[in-house]
């Protein structure tokens, strides 16, 4: 199917001259000669881009690009004008237009304008949607400064070739932000794979990494394709780089800079096209210093450093990200949905979390199995993180059915609570959040005994 092109432009021979060397290049396009029509053809017509005239006869452009953006899915916009001024086409630029041209336009620059327009426009539409997948996730919700810078480095580093380095505390969601990268990226058809270069004894990384031919080594029955012949066209992701031992740190240099290498036990070189996203929980610079990791390789794969800001840091996402994982968990573990009190909320913005995004969906999940109530309080919260008191009694039984062992739970829970208030029911309610009423008919149908 072809793109939809609207031409907006009081003037008629412009329209047609436009019209008809878009249409010789496949194009379907419509015209419009003020924003009224512009705006009807838009409802009508729905186009992919549209080129608009600043100067029109009853607005001007940067009024229609307003009116455009407000509309849930706008279109591409490059602006148009014989009057063009460096102020006015910033000002295109901030409020939503992708470029702009000067009258005369001539064909060869219209084309390679339309043609980077729509690209532009598909990357950014397909990030909005790898952002969405991405909250569905649960690792980039929130709008706090530290996330949007994230998100726009993303943005920025997804089209292009250039290598990219994550930092950051490990569970802050670095694998995540190297899958937005390659979903956003001109690769996002090919491979995306990826290599814990912690969790592959040192003996084997240059077998994952590079393969290796029969008989290279004991238990090398037949050839193996390593990690980079498997992502040829796509993007390999190298997590935790710095525990790469410094020889295969050599290798992986030559393949940077080269795109070729052999496979282990092999004397054919091996031509490869991959992009490769590295992270790592370690200060980097600091290793090169102390002369674990070599500082070539360092600015080779740090062309695009992006650090993810820890959880303690982005305080004001918790309340977003809690709610979401809220929901993902009850529904991926089959139970009725659950909700946060205000001050369940605030328990969470009052952790540290050390363990980041990865602690606080642990977190999650265990309370909402786990909780007996349809409210998650704050008392439920901090039982639940490391360091409060057990729950009294044993452990969880290892067999019974779902609500078996919930009651089996809220058994304990509320058998603590009384015992740690020495048997007045008032303060363990109240520490519970719940109504004295509610604990003593719970206390009654769990058949606990009072002290």
């Amino acid at each position: 199917m072809s793109h939809r092109i609207l031409i907006v432009d009081d003037e008629p021979n412009i329209r047609t001259t436009l019209s008809r060397a878009l249409d010789l290049e496949g194009f379907t396009v419509r015209s419009a000669q003020d924003a009224a029509e512009a705006l009807a053809m838009q409802a009508a017509f729905l186009p992919d881009l549209v080129l608009l005239d600043l100067r029109l006869p009853d607005h001007d452009g940067l009024w229609v690009i307003r009116k455009l953006q407000d509309l849930s899915s706008p279109p591409a916009i490059v602006m148009m004008s014989g009057h063009g001024t460096v102020d006015t086409a910033l000002e295109a630029t901030r409020l939503g237009a992708i470029d702009f041209l000067e009258k005369p336009i001539g064909g060869e620059r219209l084309m390679v304008t339309v043609r980077n327009a729509l690209k532009l426009d598909q990357l950014d539409r397909r990030m909005v949607a790898v952002q969405r997948g991405a909250e569905q996730r649960g690792g980039m919700v929130g709008n706090s400064g530290g996330l949007l810078r994230v998100l726009e480095a993303v943005r920025r580093a997804a089209p292009t070739k250039a290598r990219v380095l994550i930092t950051g505390e490990s569970g802050v969601g670095k694998e995540l932000v190297a899958r937005a990268i390659h979903e956003t990226s001109r690769r996002s058809d090919a491979p995306f794979l990826k290599l814990n270069c912690a969790a592959i004894p040192e003996t084997l990384v240059e077998s994952e990494l590079f393969g290796h031919e029969k008989g290279a080594f004991t238990g090398a029955e037949k050839r193996r394709l390593g990690r980079f012949e498997q992502a040829d066209g796509g993007t390999l992701f190298l997590d935790e780089i710095g525990e790469m031992p410094l020889a295969v740190q050599a290798r992986l240099l030559r393949v940077l800079q080269e795109g070729e290498f052999e496979r282990v036990g092999g004397a054919t070189t091996v031509q490869v096209d991959v992009r490769v996203i590295a992270a790592t929980n370690r200060d980097l610079r600091a290793e090169v210093d102390a002369g674990n990791f070599r500082e070539d390789l360092f600015y080779r794969l740090a062309v695009i450093p992006i650090e993810v800001p820890p959880l303690r840091e982005r305080r004001e996402d918790i309340p977003a990200l809690a709610q979401h994982l809220l929901a993902s968990s009850c529904v991926a573990n089959e139970i009725e949905t659950k909700q946060w009190s205000s001050d369940g909320l605030d328990a969470l913005i009052e952790h540290s979390w050390p363990g980041n995004v990865r602690e606080l969906a642990a977190l999650i999940d265990r309370l909402a199995i786990l909780t007996p109530d349809s409210t998650i309080r704050g008392s439920d919260v901090r039982a639940a993180l490391p360091g409060a008191p057990k729950y009294a009694g044993s452990e969880i039984p290892q067999e019974g059915s779902l609500y078996a062992l919930l009651e089996a739970v809220e058994r304990r829970i509320i058998e603590d609570r009384i015992a740690r208030f020495d048997g007045n029911m008032t303060a363990a309610a109240r520490d519970l959040g719940l109504e004295r009423s509610h604990l003593y008919k719970k206390v009654k149908r769990l058949g606990i005994a009072r002290s």
